[in-house]
């Protein structure tokens, strides 16, 4: 099996770099790769690159993710996240590859408090989601086998994330507010790329598996109520906090404005997943728990 994985550097494609190097030849690109194009803003750059390593999978893990400078670059984001993905999506039907991809809860408003199914309408808020979303149609159109993970709130112990910040910030800031009235599944960059892993080897045999996915943790929670339980698990390492877990203070989105809006109910249900590939997702705390202790550690015993 050969594999071409996009977006290397990325959290998601960090972790993919780990857990699709046993299945077979990987070839792993960034955005500055030399030999061949890993850039998605160059788009007959990737079709090429496609066209020379002719892959039996294509893995895209790049994205434009900036979501407020996405609302002032909207050409620059929809090229990275909607036509580059359709150039792989062609690409792949011509040579009967398949395509995984993964996009984002921003294809949803964020209304109401129930978790949407792939089936809901999609009605993203800002330029970051329509762009992503319009990916994902492009890939749908094109008729290639396709896999698309819809996930939210990605972490990991590498590269720049909500983690690291609320504990970089809780170091500097003797107070921190944080947005109480968003809901979501903080979900593990390396749990997207070990269930990426599980599923590969037979999904060429199984046509009907085509198709979007919704893949987070589960559970939810808030933005404030994961910044506690992240600096509860600090506190318990003895790591030096000015803002103390029971000191943060809970805003809502409209005391915090964003040029970019935020969906307020970004919970996504999970039961196609399931049903479909048989696995299991482990709850959001066990996910963000490991992360915590590869950056600080395990508690310590406070007697």
């Amino acid at each position: 099996m050969k594999i071409l994985l996009f977006g290397r550097n990325g959290q998601v494609g960090w972790e993919l770099q780990r857990s699709l190097a046993p299945l077979g030849q990987l070839i792993a690109l960034s955005s500055s790769s030399k030999e061949l194009c890993g850039d998605l803003t160059n788009l007959s750059g990737i079709a090429q690159t496609i066209q020379k390593v002719s892959p039996d999978i294509i893995v895209n893990a790049a994205a434009y993710t900036a979501v407020d400078k996405a609302e002032n670059e909207p050409e620059l984001a929809h090229r990275v996240n909607a036509q580059a993905p359709d150039v792989m999506a062609h690409e792949a039907r011509r040579s009967n590859a398949w395509l995984i991809h993964y996009s984002t809860d921003y294809v949803f408003d964020g209304s109401g408090h129930t978790s949407r199914f792939e089936t809901d309408i999609a009605n993203p808020l800002n330029i970051y989601g329509k762009t992503k979303l319009e990916g994902e149609k492009n890939i749908t159109a094109s008729g290639c086998s396709h896999l698309i993970f819809r996930t939210s709130w990605v972490y990991s112990t590498y590269g720049n994330n909500f983690i690291k910040t609320i504990l970089r910030l809780a170091q500097e800031r003797d107070q921190l507010k944080i947005v109480n009235d968003q809901i979501g599944s903080p979900t593990g960059a390396e749990l997207l790329a070990d269930i990426t892993a599980q599923i590969l080897p037979a999904e060429k045999y199984r046509s009907e598996i085509s198709g979007i996915y919704h893949l987070v943790s589960q559970g939810n929670t808030s933005w404030y109520s994961y910044a506690h339980f992240i600096l509860a698990y600090a506190l318990s390492t003895n790591l030096q906090l000015k803002t103390q877990p029971d000191s943060l203070l809970p805003i809502t989105s409209n005391e915090f404005p964003t040029p970019a809006r935020r969906p307020n109910n970004s919970r996504l249900d999970t039961h196609k997943f399931h049903n479909t590939f048989g696995l299991n997702l482990p709850d959001w705390q066990t996910g963000v728990t490991r992360t915590l202790t590869e950056l600080l550690g395990t508690p310590r015993d406070s007697s």
